[in-house]
């Protein structure tokens, strides 16, 4: 190919470039318009559209002149996959992917054009990848800072079934928790369960097995006393994931919030066969929590109908249950009558 020149090969490089400048900043609009009208961050949504604007100035009248879009071979092709979105988490992903793709083709036939706009689209990949982490972060963050009812699951022969129908009643966390499974079968209930809770919108935690809820795409993981620390699970998962910690006692709760926990459970409030000769904390320290907790807390262990409001007049901004929902007759009607409680109770706000 060396005897090809430049002159010969540019509209087909211009039409390249006009292509992908229409990719990138079109799905740097999707994103933006998910920053600016459903988190309602300024900043996130300026840094769309500042990349928009930067890109649109490299979109030259030249490389626009190029454009056929009736002879373009790629009009009519599609995947099934590109047909449909099963939740906002996918078709973020999907746009983020799309805008560093099309930068990535940008940087290299920028060579042929221009260094300068070669290399501010190689940067601006990065920025894209940096608001990247920073949107998944906060979005699980938002939606863990809201959550007023944390299920924790206990093992079923209808688990998915029961998650699901736990689900469409309006739930938003969920913990994967099974001491019973082996490996192979509880990697392969996490990735069906962890599908389920994003097609409707929720979070999904897995309880202890860091390696698994990175192995599965999980929202975050949920560490016992017993497990390795809040440091190393992040290191591990990463900064987008959440880590939350069980705590029993002031002493605990202190410890985990200097660690850096994102949530905290507070229990056992009762005594509970899930934490079997576990001493319940008892309802003070409920108490203890809502004076001293700084993140994201959820009062555990033995909460149902029979006193979810003596838990909830101690000062509880939200729970976590087990069996009041996974042992329901409907799980539906369970979530939506523990959400019905929890939403007249005042809410402490947390910062994201």
């Amino acid at each position: 190919m060396s005897d090809i020149s430049l002159a010969s090969i540019q509209p087909a490089v211009w039409r390249i470039l006009d292509a992908n400048f229409d990719r990138a900043r079109e799905g740097l609009r999707i994103i933006e318009e998910w920053c600016r009208f459903a988190l309602n961050d300024t900043a996130m949504a300026n840094e769309c559209k500042q990349m928009r604007q930067e890109l649109g100035m490299w979109h030259t009248p030249q490389i626009r002149s190029a454009r056929d879009t009736t002879g373009d071979v790629g009009t009519a092709l599609s995947h099934p996959r590109e047909e449909q979105r099963t939740g906002i988490e996918q078709l973020l992903q999907a746009n983020f992917c799309r805008v560093q793709e099309a930068l990535r083709v940008l940087e290299e036939y920028g060579k042929l054009q221009s260094s300068t706009m070669s290399s501010g689209c190689k940067q601006m990949r990065y920025r894209v990848y940096s608001l990247e982490s920073s949107l998944l972060a906060y979005r699980r963050r938002q939606i863990l800072a809201t959550a007023r009812l944390y299920l924790v699951t206990s093992p079923a022969p209808d688990l998915l079934a029961r998650v699901e129908a736990a689900l469409q009643g309006g739930l938003t966390l969920v913990q994967y928790r099974d001491k019973q499974s082996n490996d192979v079968e509880r990697l392969a209930i996490a990735q069906a369960m962890c599908q389920l809770c994003h097609n409707y919108g929720a979070l999904f935690i897995l309880n202890d097995r860091v390696d698994l809820a990175l192995a599965v795409n999980a929202d975050g993981v949920h560490l016992g006393q017993q497990d390795i620390s809040i440091a190393l699970a992040r290191q591990i998962l990463g900064s987008q994931r959440i880590v939350g910690r069980s705590t029993t006692s002031p002493e605990e709760m202190s410890l985990a919030l200097k660690e850096g926990a994102d949530y905290i459970g507070v229990g056992p409030v009762y005594e509970t066969p899930t934490k079997a000769g576990k001493a319940a904390a008892g309802l003070e320290y409920v108490q203890h929590a809502v004076k001293n907790a700084t993140v994201p807390w959820f009062a555990i262990g033995g909460i149902d109908s029979t006193n979810i409001d003596d838990v909830l007049q101690a000062g509880a901004p939200a729970i976590a249950i087990v069996r009041a929902i996974m042992e329901a007759d409907n799980p539906t009607h369970a979530v939506q009558y523990c959400l019905s409680i929890l939403n007249r109770a005042p809410q402490i706000g947390f910062r994201l």
